[in-house]
């Protein structure tokens, strides 16, 4: 039996699957996990909804598939799993930190990278609503979905007509003037807690905006989310890290494979 092709990573960092959730792309990020191969997996917030869990349920097999591939990740591939605990999955904050043989779940996490120290942390300690007033969060969390379902029926009306893909929740964070506002202040403090931790730079999650950038000398990395963006952050064995949509890593999937094929035998090659 031919071994499985996968992407060789030493980092791959996941954040907001929202595990629980009918916007979850499970299958998606099951694919990904089943054929990338790292030697740290970083988990970084809300992985698991429990506050759509808690209001209505919603949890599928593919759900626990997805722990399943975890679960698999240490046990057969010997990766080093880092669970960091978001706003949605907030009912961990009671048992941390714990850390037993390849897993660790905590608040946040030092990753020692090629080029300095980044301080990887799901973010929502940065988002005022969420920390102080949370009935105000689970509110926005609820209109949230309800954008997303709406965003789907609008979609399908849209390959109906032939038309690609529309994010609403993309097009208001970029036109309303307080959401740009709030995610320039989300990074702005978030690069000064990186500064003050000693780290050149931060790695993030929570507004599912994924991102690779420069904020002053400190580098800034969003690894976006599984809901809409379809993304992963991952660091290269040359210590470059990349923000790598699931498309380009279905892409790069596809020509390893087409690479490791055996040339057809019914194929001969006729001189003319």
């Amino acid at each position: 039996m031919s071994r499985k092709t996968v992407l060789r990573f030493k980092t791959v960092v996941l954040s907001d699957v929202h595990l629980g959730t009918a916007e979850c792309h499970a299958d998606e990020v099951n694919h990904f996990l089943r054929h990338v191969h790292c030697e740290r997996l970083i988990l970084n917030g809300d992985i698991i909804d429990g506050w759509s869990l808690m209001r209505k349920g919603g949890w599928q097999n593919r759900h626990t598939r997805f722990v399943r591939l975890v679960l698999k990740h240490m046990e057969k591939r010997d990766t080093e799993v880092i669970y960091l605990r978001g706003n949605h999955d907030d009912v961990l904050a009671r048992v941390l930190p714990i850390r037993m043989h390849k897993l660790y779940i905590g608040e946040d996490y030092v990753l020692a990278a090629a080029a300095g120290h980044y301080l990887v942390v799901h973010g929502d300690v940065f988002d005022v609503v969420t920390r102080r007033h949370r009935y105000l969060a689970v509110l926005g969390a609820v209109g949230y979905q309800g954008l997303l379902q709406v965003n789907r029926l609008y979609n399908r009306y849209r390959a109906w007509r032939g038309r690609g893909y529309y994010s609403l929740s993309r097009a208001i964070k970029a036109r309303v003037k307080d959401a740009v506002s709030f995610i320039g202040n989300y990074e702005s403090q978030l690069q000064a807690l990186a500064r003050a931790r000693g780290c050149v730079g931060v790695i993030c999650g929570h507004i599912h905006t994924p991102a690779d950038k420069r904020i002053g000398d400190v580098h800034y990395l969003n690894s976006g989310d599984w809901v809409e963006s379809l993304t992963a952050l991952v660091e290269h064995h040359d210590g470059r890290f990349e923000v790598l949509p699931y498309a380009e890593f279905r892409r790069r999937l596809q020509a390893a494979m087409e690479a490791r094929r055996p040339p057809r035998p019914d194929l001969v090659l006729v001189p003319a």
